[in-house]
């Protein structure tokens, strides 16, 4: 995991109101071989970004204005504008409680980190957004990542784009 050049391929996306937090989770992320990180200060420009850049992970704050980091990912997952809701999106925030871990797991969160963050416990995240993807679930109520946790085949070294445009990737649980 630590081998330089692990992400130089994964383009990321930072969105974050505070440019501190922004500049610490890109440098973490380039110390690991990042090259590819666009940022975004609210969620209304992570819109953009997301449809322009097309992040292969994202990595997005909970509070911020106008648009916040849970009505973001509620339209990256649930919008028709939204070019591609099997992004997996890591959310950090200061909001540790166990009812806020379960509104972001039940928004279609892959990951939760506290902040303060440390650049193991991102790339612990980040890596297993990678290593270990977890299938999407299609329910009247919910779409995102399944919410049990359990091992999936490795896929290899291919890319996340390649894995969700097999269908086989949702599991529909609608009627």
């Amino acid at each position: 995991m630590t081998e330089h050049g692990y992400l130089k391929q994964i383009r990321f996306l930072i969105v974050d109101d505070n440019a501190f937090s922004r500049q610490l989770t890109r440098r973490i992320l380039n110390q690991f071989g990042a090259r590819h990180v666009h940022e975004a200060e609210n969620g209304a420009r992570a819109q953009d970004e997301v449809k322009s850049f097309k992040p292969d992970i994202i990595v997005v704050d909970w509070v911020m204005s106008p648009v916040n980091g849970m009505e973001f990912v509620q339209w990256l997952r649930e919008s028709a504008d939204s070019p591609e809701p099997f992004t997996p999106v890591i959310m950090v925030t200061a909001y540790s409680h166990l009812h806020n871990i379960m509104q972001a797991r039940d928004a279609g969160i892959n990951e939760f980190l506290t902040k303060p963050i440390s650049a193991k416990s991102l790339i612990m995240r980040v890596q297993s957004v990678i290593e270990k993807p977890r299938q999407f679930v299609r329910a009247d109520a919910y779409f995102g990542p399944d919410r049990r946790r359990r091992d999936l085949p490795h896929r290899g070294d291919e890319r996340r784009e390649d894995m969700i445009q097999n269908d086989d990737n949702v599991i529909d649980l609608g009627p």
